[in-house]
């Protein structure tokens, strides 16, 4: 196979471009299923403890600032988990992940017998022990890394060299870990802070699998026309094996931009929830919840965003489309 194609579209990938819920009009910002309590929930997710498993269902809710605003995205729970599943698959050699299936047929009751609340936004997953840590890998310079840097030239106590600019592409991506908070904002640490606190064989296998999954993602996405400027995974113990688990590579997650249109200097178009952002930073809110709705245009589109990262990123190289 020559080194710019790619497979064909395997059928699991086939069947979430099709499903893709693009005439979604109704966020499902709350779901009950008949019989069944949530264990935890989420900004975005609820979680149902199953036993030795779980059952992890988006919603299409979205926060901003550590608030769940009142307006949802149709259809982001959907593409969320299609997206997450995509990559389990495609970046399986890499990481071994907790993923089981995301067909309601293949769920316990009372799950599989509501299909049309939980049906392809779910994910039943082996359930693991959490590592505590948000597995941060930054590639360009921006958010919170850019904040930093200009105020003391490092990243998470990493020194980077003089003079780089906003969304500037580093050297090499570069691993910056994070606490993991059930509330509130996640707070950035040192590498030596999370090795001492797990030991540094799990911190270095954290790290080399994190970088790993990075460098395969960016190359994969370039392909497509997107850049993937940062990113965050998050692991489990599942006796020893270490799975990579909750999300992975989605606008959630991930900062991706558009390839054609960088320019380091400045803040980037983006396929992720900066639009969100935007239009709240600009409607006077203070940040403290509540929040307020989203006018319907910047529900649309946000939703578009999510759409196009989800073709661009399922969909064949650009050098096979032309």
């Amino acid at each position: 196979m020559e080194r710019n194609q790619t497979r064909p579209l395997d059928q699991a990938t086939a069947a979430r471009r099709e499903a893709a819920p693009a005439a979604t009009t109704i966020a499902r910002v709350h779901i009950e299923v008949p019989g069944a309590r949530p264990t935890y929930s989420g900004k975005v997710r609820d979680l149902y403890d199953l036993g030795d498993r779980l059952l992890i269902v988006a919603t299409d809710r979205i926060s901003a600032y550590d608030s769940i605003l009142p307006t949802g995205i149709p259809g982001k729970g959907w593409l969320l988990t299609q997206l997450s599943a995509y990559w389990f698959a495609e970046l399986a050699e890499h990481s071994e992940h907790h993923l089981l299936s995301t067909t309601a047929a293949d769920f316990p009751p009372p799950f599989n017998t509501h299909p049309h609340l939980v049906d392809g936004r779910s994910m039943l997953c082996m359930k693991t022990r959490r590592v505590d840590f948000e597995c941060v890998v930054r590639g360009y310079l921006a958010g919170s890394a850019w904040r930093e840097y200009k105020a003391s030239g490092t990243v998470c106590g990493i020194a980077l060299p003089p003079g780089l600019r906003q969304s500037e592409k580093l050297a090499a991506p570069i691993f910056t870990p994070a606490t993991k908070a059930d509330t509130g904002h996640d707070e950035n640490v040192s590498y030596a802070t999370m090795a001492e606190e797990l030991g540094s064989a799990l911190a270095n296998e954290l790290r080399r699998r994190s970088l790993a999954l990075y460098a395969a993602a960016a190359a994969h996405a370039e392909r497509r026309g997107l850049l993937l400027a940062d990113t965050k995974f998050e692991f489990g113990l599942h006796g020893d094996r270490l799975l990579v688990i909750d999300e992975i590579l989605t606008p959630d997650s991930s900062r991706f931009w558009e390839k054609a249109s960088h320019v380091p200097g400045r803040a980037q178009e983006a396929f992720d929830k900066q639009y969100v952002r935007d239009y709240l930073d600009g409607s006077g809110w203070n940040h403290e919840p509540p929040a307020p709705p989203l006018p319907d245009e910047v529900v649309q589109g946000t939703r578009r965003r999510y759409l196009e990262a989800f073709d661009r990123l399922t969909g064949p190289p650009l050098a096979e489309l032309g």
